[in-house]
């Protein structure tokens, strides 16, 4: 097995696509589950855009964001703050080993994770030892194969096959989305409920932020890897970026961001 490497890594152009991701527009699956009281955990919580959501809504409820990126938790712990949500905390820490008892979150959520591991199984089962009885395990993923956008491109068919290359030799799948189910059953979930959602980008606003973010990170977070791996050259990349710049300047542009989300209950 590969051993893990997080694709995105967490240059300035990634924080600010992930900054973007709200209660609202990543985790509206949840939310109807969520009451005030509860005690929540955010694996992998990143910015804290999310969380900063989810602890409004579970207040007075305590919520751990939870990262292994220690400049990440300090944004999001300086995001929180700056929201006053005094419920919530952020911690290091490790999904494959939780430093929480059993049975100790009412919630525990988990948005766009399990794509970058190498072990999603280990991770939900780590997941569902630390959520209560009648508790909930909330997962959402992409599917990078099932991304559909207008209009084509062959650079950018080149920039999906030179991504899935790449995540997966970090250790990720990035068709993770379609696989969300047969992992929850794997990990031991007795009821599991699928739904899917989308992003969709098509209006010039939108074009302009999706279309450029990935052509920055095509410049650089995913640059060093693609080169390193030997599955794009400098001159291919220069092409892949030059083409999310054509699509973003597009009028037609549009670019869809299918997931899959799963609610699980031990």
């Amino acid at each position: 097995m590969a051993e893990e490497r997080y694709t995105h890594g967490h240059h300035a152009s990634v924080l600010r696509s992930h900054a973007w991701r709200t209660a609202d527009n990543s985790a509206a699956y949840l939310l109807a589950h969520l009451r005030p009281g509860q005690r929540l955990l955010d694996v992998g919580c990143g910015p804290g855009t999310i969380t900063a959501d989810l602890a409004a809504l579970v207040a007075p409820g305590e919520v751990v964001a939870m990262d292994n990126a220690p400049a990440v938790l300090a944004g999001a712990g300086a995001l929180l703050a700056e929201r006053g949500l005094a419920n919530a905390r952020v911690e290091q820490a490790d999904v494959y080993g939780l430093p929480y008892g059993d049975a100790s979150f009412d919630v525990v959520h988990a948005h766009q994770v399990l794509q970058h591991l190498g072990r999603p199984v280990a991770a939900l089962s780590e997941m569902r030892r630390v959520c209560r009885p009648g508790g909930v395990v909330a997962a959402r993923d992409s599917d990078y194969p099932a991304m559909a956008w207008y209009p084509a491109d062959p650079w950018l068919d080149r920039w999906m096959e030179m991504y899935l290359r790449v995540a997966r030799a970090n250790g990720g799948e990035p068709a993770a989305g379609r696989r969300l189910l047969s992992w929850a059953r794997e990990a031991g979930f007795s009821q599991v409920e699928v739904s899917a959602s989308a992003w969709c980008f098509a209006t010039d606003a939108e074009r302009r932020w999706w279309g450029g973010s990935w052509a920055e990170r095509v410049r650089s977070s995913l640059a060093e890897q693609a080169l390193q791996g030997g599955h794009a050259s400098g001159a291919d990349l220069a092409a892949m970026a030059e083409a999310w710049e054509r699509w973003a300047a597009s009028p037609d542009g549009c670019f869809v961001v299918p997931a899959t989300e799963v609610l699980c209950r031990p």
